[in-house]
């Protein structure tokens, strides 16, 4: 079966994104590898006291994002489509092309939100970056409107 890894950052695109991954899964015959990767700071604050750690709060937002998760692989499911899951924390770029490698993954499906030059050079474009180091086929789904 041909593996697909599928990043999603639960934001207003998650849902094309996943729609558009199935429909090439199910072109295919491949089975999704959802990965979402949390940023290694969530439990971190600055206050008056400078940074300070809330153990509480990482826990939360881990307990949520993975109930997430665990709800878009349902869906994907439902879709007769063949689908396991991954959180992890740490730099997004990196732990997806492990993730990738370690799944033996023939495709990385990601989504691209249209926006190009100065936000790239502000922000950064995790799509950019997986297609730019990638050592697999990236399909990229316009997920502007």
């Amino acid at each position: 079966m041909i593996t697909i890894v599928l990043p999603i950052d639960f934001g207003d695109s998650t849902n094309k994104l996943v729609d558009a991954a199935c429909k090439f899964a199910k072109e295919i015959n491949g089975k999704i590898c959802l990965i979402h990767v949390a940023p290694s700071d969530i439990g971190f604050a600055i206050g008056d006291m400078g940074f300070q750690y809330f153990p509480e709060i990482e826990q939360n937002e881990i307990k949520e994002e993975l109930s997430q998760l665990n709800q878009i692989q349902q869906r994907i499911i439902s879709q007769n489509v063949e689908c396991e899951h991954l959180l992890k924390q740490g730099i997004a770029g990196d732990i997806i092309l492990e993730y990738a490698e370690n799944k033996n993954a023939s495709y990385i499906v990601m989504g691209s939100h249209g926006r190009s030059g100065i936000y790239d050079v502000f922000v950064g474009s995790l799509t950019k970056e997986i297609t730019k180091n990638s050592t697999v086929p990236v399909l990229v789904i316009p997920c502007h409107d």
